[in-house]
């Protein structure tokens, strides 16, 4: 029997289409993706998807990033968005997201009260230039942020590294590149059963609860904050995942010494922030003041533990300012910014996760410090270091204001790069060892002479983690970290210190994310310029040219084809 092409046609159309559709629906019951991108850019890391299959209840991400934006804003927009999506392929129904608009209010006094709203929750504004159909321009605000809520607990993430030493679209790029990291690190926070805990050890002079206040209400989100004193007593640490000693300014007794040494060698953790040089701002303000050795009784604790802080003070070119009275005697003040060469403004290395897309920190009369060779166990890394015209000098000595009117000779500056901030990290040597310690322990404390694999970080200045106060009627406010009230800039010592302590305590390795790295593939600005004529052609008449001549050989092989003999 001869069966008709037309039938045969038909049958295999209606196969294929069943095939198809058959094969949709296998599909539907796997999720395959895949990243041709050289650098992984879509890929998630495999601890955001154990965190993401893992959550218990509904993670609602509000995102305030939408509306009329600038094409920077909204390539990042499109990021957060993609990041999301990828998210919920592992969370399924358990993550939602939703982009709102804060400027959508049309009432300026209800809009208002939404702007403050997102201050007070943790969400840092910006300025952008928007454009309208007129062709003028105005300036906006955005939130580049989110604020993750789990079981009615909200936190806010700010996902815009805005860096005053880099241009927009490197610091919206720096931003793309931690998106996956500031969310499932807030996300992480929110979802964990166990809250762990660290403290601010007291008894030594440090900074109080106010002049912590910031950084403690920041690692609040993360940790169980707690503050005591030692009082010598053996194993009194052991249940936090890291001590801050921030600006000790009494001496440590040998009693609380060998507390700090034995939580060390358990597995502890220890951010220290010290100040070996003393010198009184207040005292300055009168034209000078005398800067001397702090006597702490640490130094042999951090000599063993790999680092030396040294007595003497940096001065850089890279500096901060302060504000000067440069009026005549017996005329009214009148204050003027100067640079103080005593303040030096640290660069952060971008290759270490700690300190990857860190604006400039600000610090105050800070010190050199020297890693020891013979500590072969230990890896040390610094973190922060001075400019490449910076130099040291030695104390004791008198500082006077009149420094300010002296022009700095960069021929003087002699000592780039100097360390401030190290990291030292491995198996660490008691600095009891060989030592009679009965008078600090008694008979049940199990003594140990070297420590499991641990990290710590010495810092070389007590000032870095020190936030502004101001005394009001209302009580007192506790200004956020990082800001300087005269430089009217916001720094990265908040942003670095969360880093920090992110890195000594992180197990499942979050932190890592921040190394997560694009490459930025920028056009040729001046190439496009030289070359406009040239391209616009090329895109616009070539195409309209391939048509053409695609369409008048068509018509000659089907003439061909089908003309007569």
């Amino acid at each position: 029997m001869h069966r008709h092409p037309g039938n045969i046609s038909i049958i295999r159309l209606i196969l294929s289409i069943l095939v198809i559709i058959l094969i949709v629906f296998i599909s539907s019951f796997f999720v395959v993706r895949i990243d041709l991108t050289a650098e992984k850019r879509y890929t998630i890391s495999p601890v955001t998807k154990k965190i993401l299959k893992n959550l218990e209840d509904i993670v609602c991400v509000k995102i305030y990033l939408d509306g009329d934006l600038n094409i920077p804003f909204k390539k990042m927009q499109r990021n957060i968005r993609e990041t999301l999506n990828e998210f919920r392929i592992y969370a399924g129904k358990n993550l939602e997201y939703e982009f709102i608009n804060p400027m959508a209010e049309k009432d300026e006094k209800i809009r208002n009260d939404v702007f403050n709203e997102l201050y007070e929750k943790g969400l840092k504004p910006t300025n952008i230039l928007s454009t309208d159909k007129e062709g003028g321009t105005s300036e906006k605000i955005i939130f580049p942020g989110a604020i993750i809520v789990y079981r009615g607990i909200e936190l806010p993430v700010n996902l815009l590294k805005n860096n005053p030493g880099l241009d927009a679209e490197q610091n919206i790029h720096n931003s793309i590149q931690s998106i996956e990291f500031e969310l499932i690190n807030k996300i992480r926070s929110l979802t964990s059963k166990v809250t762990e805990k660290i403290a601010f050890i007291e008894g030594h002079g440090e900074l109080d609860e106010f002049q912590t206040g910031d950084i403690t209400k920041e690692l609040a989100n993360h940790f169980q904050v707690d503050r005591g004193r030692i009082n010598g007593t053996p194993g009194i640490l052991d249940g936090y995942k890291a001590v801050i000693i921030a600006k000790p300014t009494k001496p440590f007794s040998e009693a609380d010494k060998f507390v700090i040494d034995q939580y060390v060698m358990n597995g502890g953790k220890v951010l220290w922030f010290v100040d070996e040089v003393n010198v009184s701002m207040d005292s300055l303000i009168d034209g000078s003041t005398f800067a001397f050795i702090n006597n702490l009784n640490i130094e042999d604790l951090l000599f063993r533990y790999g680092v030396r802080i040294n007595p003497d003070l940096v001065r850089d070119i890279q500096c901060n300012i302060i504000p000067v009275n440069r009026a005549l005697a017996g005329n009214p003040a009148r204050f003027v910014p100067a640079p103080w060469l005593y303040y030096p403004l640290l660069t952060a290395p971008g290759e270490h996760p700690v300190t990857r897309s860190l604006n400039l920190i600000k610090t105050e009369f800070v010190s050199s410090i020297d890693t020891i060779g013979a500590r072969k166990n230990l890896k040390k890394t610094v973190l922060l270091r001075s400019s490449p015209y910076s130099m040291t000098v030695s104390v004791p000595r008198m500082i006077s204001l009149e420094e300010i009117t002296e022009q700095p000779d960069k021929r003087q500056f002699t000592s780039p790069n100097i360390p401030v901030a190290v990291l030292t990290e491995g198996v660490f040597e008691s600095a009891f060892k060989n030592r009679n310690i009965q008078q600090y322990a008694d008979a049940t404390t199990s003594f140990k002479e070297s420590s499991r694999p641990g990290k710590m970080l010495v810092v070389s200045d007590g000032d870095m983690i020190r936030n502004e106060i101001r005394r009001t009627s209302r009580g007192t406010m506790i200004m956020p970290l990082g800001t300087d009230r005269y430089a009217q800039q916001y720094f990265g010592n908040k942003d670095f210190i969360v880093n920090a302590v992110n890195y000594l305590t992180d197990q499942e390795g979050i932190i890592q994310l921040r190394t997560k790295e694009f490459k930025m593939r920028l056009l040729d600005k001046a190439k496009i310029t030289d070359e406009r004529l040239k391209w616009q052609i090329i895109n616009v008449v070539v195409p309209v040219l391939m048509v053409i001549i695609s369409g008048i050989i068509y018509h000659y092989f089907r003439k061909r084809k089908y003309a007569g003999p």
